[in-house]
């Protein structure tokens, strides 16, 4: 007679799975430490990346600022070689240059270096210190004529326009426009009449107003429309409603919206 092998599980429900083996405590685990460090090492070449691509980009319109000496006072300004110079008694103070480009003129003011340059931008940097260029304004249809003869290399195109040059005129043939020197914010712009252009370099100041030059082609035209007066608010003329020039913003003095009361 046959003996079967007898099952000890037999009767004792399903099977047991197999027990792990316990870890002892305190010894490290297996998993390769590499993995844990790849996030962070991700995000430093990111920011490598885009550290160097920064400073790969070309600087805003060609710009550039070299400081040689950091002395107080108001240096005098001047052009040199295409460029625009700050200097003292002591030497160079900075230069601005553009790529390609050429200083034409500069006007002086109290913290401010004005520059007109070979393509029509006009520029504002700071005079003491050149830290930065403060704004840049495009002068339309002023590059052409710049280059021609008739031009006198600028001269006349920047014009300010109170004594303490919170403002800045740009006169160009075409037109005469005007910039808040604060921000270079766009306040006015005054068209050359049809059949006229406006002279830059044939300007006069008599007392807060600029006398500008506006020669008109044929001879049926008055010579007191060949000559235009503009302040600081725009073309002077009698009972004028101008737009205020001032910063955006609560000035003192100046009442506050009245409302309209309950009625």
């Amino acid at each position: 007679m046959a003996v079967l092998p007898l099952d000890a599980t037999a009767g004792q429900g399903p099977a047991r799975p197999a027990a792990r083996p316990v870890r002892p405590p305190g010894r490290p685990s297996r998993r390769p430490r590499a993995a844990s460090l790849l996030p962070p090492l991700a995000v430093l070449l990111a920011l490598l990346l885009i550290g160097a691509a920064q400073g790969a980009r070309p600087h805003p319109f060609g710009d550039h600022l070299a400081r040689v000496g950091d002395r107080p006072g108001a240096p005098a300004l001047r052009t040199s070689v295409g460029a625009v110079e700050a200097y003292d008694a002591e030497g160079t103070r900075w230069r601005h240059t553009r790529e390609g480009r050429r200083a034409l003129a500069v006007l002086p003011a109290a913290g401010h270096a004005f520059a007109l340059w070979s393509d029509g931008l006009v520029t504002d940097t700071e005079r003491g210190a050149a830290a930065t260029v403060r704004w840049h304004r495009a002068t339309p249809d002023a590059a052409p004529w710049l280059r021609t003869p008739g031009a006198h290399g600028g001269a006349g195109v920047l014009q300010p326009l109170d004594p303490a040059a919170r403002m800045l005129a740009v006169v160009t043939p075409h037109r005469i426009a005007a910039y808040r020197t604060a921000d270079g914010d766009l306040r006015w712009v005054l068209p050359a009449r049809a059949g006229c252009a406006f002279a830059p370099a044939a300007a006069a100041r008599r007392g807060a107003a600029l006398l500008i030059a506006q020669p008109c082609a044929g001879h049926d035209t008055d010579w007191t429309e060949q000559i235009v007066a503009v302040d600081d608010l725009g073309r002077i003329a009698p009972h004028r409603t101008p737009l205020g020039n001032e910063l955006p913003g609560p000035h003192p003095g100046r009442a506050g919206k009245a409302l309209a009361s309950h009625r």
